[in-house]
């Protein structure tokens, strides 16, 4: 679900602001986008409601990260007992304008596959980027 619909009082709209320095603490040149998906009712069917969605678009082809935009989607996961929603996972996916180039998920085993995939130190920048996401939202690497 966008970030914008997310953000639903201060603490859930403080950690999307800090998602967002993290991303540019790593990749200064990108622009947040907090509103990725269009609002119309084919998307709305596709977008999971448990999850935080930002992209972030450069300002051309970045030929490290061998895409234009990045979407970043972390899920979430609410536990019934105490209400608390925790991170369970990031899916983060590289594109231009031929579609994805490229995803990595931490859900499984942390590997980026794709067409076009980006550089090692800077694959190396995105998996920092996911950890320090599970940390704000959970406490924890």
């Amino acid at each position: 679900m966008n970030a914008a619909e997310q953000a639903k009082g201060l603490e859930v709209t403080s950690k999307i602001a800090a998602v967002v320095n993290l991303f540019k603490v790593q990749f200064p040149d990108a622009k947040a986008d907090l509103k990725p998906w269009a609002n119309d009712p084919d998307t709305r069917e596709l977008v999971d409601p448990d999850s935080i969605d930002i992209g972030f678009h450069l300002p051309g082809w970045s030929r490290s990260l061998q895409s234009r935009s990045i979407l970043v989607q972390i899920r979430l996961f609410e536990d019934p007992q105490t209400g608390v929603r925790r991170v369970i996972g990031l899916e983060t996916a590289g594109f231009t304008h031929l579609g994805e180039q490229w995803r990595l998920s931490t859900i499984e085993n942390w590997q980026i596959v794709g067409k076009t995939c980006p550089q090692p130190e800077v694959e190396e920048k995105l998996k920092q980027f996911c950890r320090q996401v599970f940390e704000l939202f959970n406490g924890q690497p």
